[in-house]
Parts: C-alpha cells; sequence; structure tokens
C-alpha cells in the first residue's frame, strides 16, 4: 500500500528554481506523468514529469537511474504511459523516489538531467495513455439531488442512489486533451408541446466538473478487487470536463442513459497526478448516520479513516467577447472533491464485484462535483437552476448555457498547512458552431 515517505516532505526544494515558486502548481512533492512532444515538430509523443515550468524528457534520461526506477524510465519512454501504468506501484513508486531525489537541491544527477529538460511552453501534448475504456460515475449527492429536483420535485434522489455507486460506460474515442475544440453536436430533441421530435443543434450546453481516475494495473476477468486493495489498481488523477448536451439528454435518456448527449467530447487535463503524491491530502470519509450505510463490500476502516480525498476545484468561463478585448476568464464556481459521496476506492470495488477487468488506462469520470451551496455547482444546468436564472458575467455578458466561442477552463489543487501546495494543471477547451 502506498504510504507517506520522504518524497512528499515539506521542505524538498529542486534545483529547478521554477518549483520552488509558492504558487507553481508543480513542486518537487508533485511529479506529475504526461505525454509530449515539442510544439510544432514531428518527434514521437514520449512521457514527461512536470517540475516547476519545465518537463524532464523521461525518453532523453539515459544510464541516470538503475533498478525499479531505470525499468520505469524505459517504460515511460514510450508514446503512452500504458505500459508503465500497468507495472503497478512498486515501479511506479521507485520511479518517483529516484526522480525526486535526483532533482532535489544539490543532487549529483543535476549535470546529468539539466539537458532533459523542455519548457513547458515548447511543448504540446497528448492524451497520457490509449483509453481503453471509460466510465463515468455519479458521485455528487448534492449535484444529483439538484438534477432530480429539477425534474422530480417530490422525489429528487432515485431509491439506489445511497446505496450503489451508479455510473455508465462512455465513449473513450471522444475523450481527448486540453485544447480540444469540438463543434456543437447535433441530436434528437422534443419540445413538450410537441407532437414528435426534431434534429437539432443543441441548445442547452454544458459542462461537468469532475475529477478523472485512471487504472494503472489491472485485475483478471472475474477477479474482484477488494476495497482496501484499490490503492494498487489507481495511478493517478486529473481534471475532467464531461462536456453534456441537456436538451438532447432530456429526450434520449429514457430508459437507458446518456448516448449522443455525452458521446461528442470530453476532454483531460495533460497530467496525471499520482496517487501517491495525494497522499498528504486523504481524508476522513464521512456518511450522515442517518443515511444508508455502505454493504460490507464497500466498508472498511482505512476507507472511513482516509478514503476522501481533499482537492479544491474551480470552474472558469472566457466567452468569445473576452478572448477578444483581452479579458481574463472569470470563475462561476468552485467546489471539492471531499464532497463526493462514494470514494475512489469504493468505484474500483463496485466496478469490479461482478468480475469485470479493469485494464492499464482505462478511465473512470467521478461525476459533476458540486458542493453543499448553489454557488459550488459543477455545471450551468445547476447554476441557472435549469436555465431558469442567467449568470451574469464581469463584462455584462450572460449565460444560461454555452455560447459558440465560449472556452470553459478547470482548474484543482491541493493545499493545508504545513504541506507544499500541489496542483493539477488546468484543463481548458472551446465550443464551435454545429457543423452546417
Amino acid at each position: 500500500m502506498p504510504v507517506l515517505n520522504e518524497t512528499h516532505h515539506s521542505d524538498l526544494r529542486s534545483w529547478v528554481s521554477s518549483a520552488n515558486d509558492a504558487d507553481t502548481d508543480f513542486p518537487i512533492q508533485n511529479l506529475p506523468f504526461a505525454a509530449f512532444r515539442r510544439k510544432g515538430s514531428d518527434e514521437a509523443f514520449r512521457g514527461g514529469v512536470a517540475i516547476g515550468d519545465q518537463v524532464l524528457d523521461l525518453a532523453a534520461v539515459d544510464g541516470v537511474f538503475s533498478g525499479d526506477a531505470a525499468v520505469g524510465v524505459a517504460a515511460c519512454a514510450q508514446p503512452t504511459l500504458n505500459h508503465f501504468m500497468s507495472l503497478g506501484s512498486t515501479i511506479w513508486s521507485a520511479l518517483r523516489l529516484a526522480l525526486s531525489r535526483a532533482l532535489r537541491e544539490g543532487a549529483a544527477e543535476q549535470g546529468a538531467l539539466e539537458s532533459c529538460l523542455v519548457a513547458q511552453s515548447d511543448v504540446e501534448y497528448s492524451l497520457p495513455c490509449n483509453i481503453g475504456d471509460y466510465t463515468d460515475f455519479y458521485t455528487s449527492v448534492f449535484h444529483a439531488t439538484r438534477i432530480g429536483s429539477l425534474f422530480r420535485p417530490d422525489n429528487p434522489l432515485l431509491p439506489n442512489y445511497k446505496w450503489v455507486p451508479i455510473g455508465y460506460h462512455g465513449r473513450s474515442s471522444s475523450i481527448d486533451v486540453s485544447g480540444q475544440t469540438f463543434r456543437r453536436p447535433q441530436g434528437q430533441t422534443k419540445a413538450p408541446d410537441a407532437e414528435s421530435p426534431s434534429l437539432n443543434a443543441c441548445q442547452r450546453l454544458d459542462y461537468e466538473l469532475e475529477v478523472g481516475i485512471y487504472i494503472g494495473k489491472g485485475n483478471e476477468l472475474g477477479e474482484p478487487v477488494a476495497l482496501d486493495e484499490a490503492d494498487q489498481h489507481v495511478f493517478g488523477y486529473c481534471l475532467f470536463n464531461d462536456w453534456s448536451a441537456r436538451d438532447i439528454q432530456a429526450w434520449e435518456y429514457q430508459p437507458l442513459g446518456p448516448f449522443l448527449a455525452k458521446n461528442f467530447a470530453s476532454t483531460v487535463s495533460p497530467w496525471i497526478v499520482t496517487n501517491e503524491a495525494l497522499l498528504p491530502y486523504r481524508r476522513e470519509f464521512k456518511r450522515d448516520a442517518q443515511d444508508p450505510q455502505p454493504l460490507p463490500y464497500l466498508a472498511s476502516a482505512k476507507n472511513s479513516e482516509e478514503g476522501a480525498l481533499d482537492i479544491k476545484l474551480e470552474v472558469l468561463l472566457q466567452t468569445q467577447q473576452m478572448r477578444e478585448q483581452g479579458e481574463a476568464a472569470a470563475q462561476l464556481s468552485n467546489s471539492n472533491f471531499v464532497y463526493s459521496y462514494w470514494t475512489v476506492a469504493q468505484m474500483v470495488a463496485h466496478h469490479t464485484v461482478n468480475g469485470c477487468n479493469l485494464r492499464p488506462g482505462d478511465f473512470f469520470g467521478s461525476g459533476t462535483q458540486s458542493g453543499p451551496e448553489h454557488e459550488q455547482g459543477g455545471s450551468l444546468l445547476e447554476l441557472s437552476r435549469g436555465g431558469k436564472e442567467a449568470i451574469s458575467l464581469p463584462n455584462g455578458e450572460q449565460r444560461t448555457f454555452l455560447e459558440d466561442g465560449d472556452t470553459v477552463v478547470m482548474r484543482g489543487y491541493c493545499q493545508q498547512q504545513g504541506s507544499v501546495r500541489i496542483g493539477f494543471g488546468e484543463v481548458a477547451s472551446t465550443v464551435l458552431p454545429a457543423k452546417g
């Protein structure tokens, strides 16, 4: 099981000076992974590690590390991180420790590694791994209650919500990395007073603020993952925008759930913050005593003591007009992953309890992460109360749902007394007009 170790010490400093800035997302205590290459080049994508405002090119690191760390470096030199993710936590942890030691102030490896750094401003990213399968969960009880209240005021939560981590199988082919642009989707919609549906461009386009979870080492078909073993299978985390066409969704979701309303685009941040890096931000997982308590396969002392994750989240919007006038994106809301009704370990345990086999690079969406207050809603559907209340932006524009040219930006970070702030970077994506 991952444990706090020397890589988490708050007094560590790096010979990469930008990693020592108080507001950097990527101090030496973080060391997240991505797949990158130099902008505009025909180089192969390969694995890199963020340190300050630089990327350590792991394909360029030759002969610096030995043992398990060298095995990890060789795996990271491939175009995707799937093989590295498959090697398991012993290799992941060994490479993290070796990188931490080699990037610290005074490290003997500085001379060998300085030439392996590439400025983040000079790189572009691909998906960090091949995502074979994608499951989207629905873990925010605040989001579920608000959305349910719009459609079922007398019974917002369905009977199973507090008993089982709800999820659906999503479409991995349309997931792309930050910077993604996509066309406003088309699909069937039906107005309440219409006799029949029609094919239209979506008029109620929305985002969903989510945390993405990458599976590392998989499990064999027919072999469930026990709750307290989930850490051995979770490689790391990112920010995730699960775009949603609310008007298409309202017509098509009955009776089987999301389809075209969800599979036209989803966007991830480039960097995977490892499960090990987030250990200092584990929190007690609490379930209201008046609620049903999890069944035995979803309950353990470890999950109760440290199942939640304190990740601060925010959503910002930059309209086309704001961009043309040089105005920065404006914050719409903020929330925290700690509010999740189900833990990541519970998601893994439930996903596999029927024998489902997870594979390296498989991806979970957490579901929209909304907080208890209305202003902490993780979607416009919540913030605009179903499109009934317009949201005013600093430049005077208003939104109930997204318009063409809008760019949605999501950010996340962990910060607490006695620990160094670590961040996730950001995920940004822009809406283009519908085709035709």
